[in-house]
């Protein structure tokens, strides 16, 4: 696992910046300088993202973020990768760090209960907890915990709606329900376990760290994860220990494709897949196979 040659490093924190502006040309620089590529994301209400590079720059990078207001405690998850998972360094503003359309959730108002890694499989064990997914369905489709709802949402912004329409219907399974949710890396529980505590709910847990400090710390023959995690980088998916996994990427709409998935005759590199293939037209899917086309001759040009 160390062997691997690149450090990826996944972070967030809510943290009140007054400018997030003025914050972005001084971390793009230093991200520049250092060789490192990625995207981070800053909002009023904090940063987010995923770097990846060598060991040295993106310590450099991290203590740059430690800097910034409120960061001096930051915390982030580090695996490894055989090559750098990103094209390029992008500094983004934004209204959130993570979008769920629900403007009077405040993470630093209240979240659910931390719960460790370690901790997770006995919350799990109790008949009365309620176990959700909170990531979108074609991140759900390559792994998750066993026993999880999974709620089938496109996009973090359905889920303060399903909450809503189910929330009946959820707690009167139990007699004394607890809500455990869990996504990729701990930032999107953070606002959902916010939610559901603003919606009347106490009894709310969430899993520290998410899915990769879990991988990371769980031993295989103890786990509840079942299948791999999809991340957002070139990697697709990692495994048990954060090891790369099995699938790979439609480049026409981002989703993960298994082997399976590329033997299907709606598949076509760069311009399909059987997610994907009903939602464009013949103009879309011909501007992807040009699209692709150029791309290949580039990579050759490069050899």
């Amino acid at each position: 696992m160390t062997a691997l040659p690149v450090c990826v490093a996944a972070l967030y924190r809510f943290t009140p910046f007054p400018d997030p502006a003025s914050l972005r040309a001084p971390l793009l620089a230093v991200c520049e300088a250092e060789g490192v590529r990625g995207t981070l994301l800053l909002a009023h209400e904090g940063i987010n993202g995923t770097i990846a590079g060598s060991d040295e720059g993106i310590a450099r990078v991290l203590a740059h973020i430690r800097t910034l207001p409120g960061c001096a405690e930051i915390e982030w998850k580090e695996s490894r990768a055989p090559a750098l998972p990103f094209n390029r360094m992008k500094v983004r503003l934004k209204r959130e760090i993570v979008t769920m359309g629900q403007p009077d959730i405040d993470p630093l108002e209240g979240v659910g209960h931390y719960v460790s890694p370690e901790e997770w499989n006995k919350l799990l064990a109790d008949p009365d907890t309620i176990l959700i997914d909170t990531r979108n369905d074609y991140e759900v489709d390559v792994g998750t915990f066993s026993g999880a709802i999974d709620p089938r949402t496109k996009s973090f912004r359905d889920f303060p709606a399903w909450f809503r329409e189910k929330r009946e219907a959820l707690l009167a399974e139990r007699r004394q329900p607890k809500i455990a949710m869990f996504c990729t890396g701990g930032i999107r529980c953070e606002k959902a376990t916010a939610f559901v505590k603003a919606e009347g709910l106490e009894d709310v847990y969430h899993l520290q760290g998410g899915i990769l400090k879990y991988l990371e710390t769980v031993p295989a023959e103890e786990s509840r994860w079942e299948g791999e995690c999809f991340v957002f980088d070139q990697r697709v998916t990692v495994k048990h220990g954060l090891e790369p996994g099995s699938y790979d990427i439609c480049h026409a709409c981002r989703r993960p494709l298994s082997m399976e998935d590329k033997q299907s005759p709606l598949y076509q590199s760069g311009v399909s897949c059987p997610a994907c293939h009903d939602e464009r037209d013949d103009h879309q899917r011909a501007r992807y196979a040009e699209r692709e086309r150029q791309m290949r001759l580039a990579e050759q040009g490069k050899k």
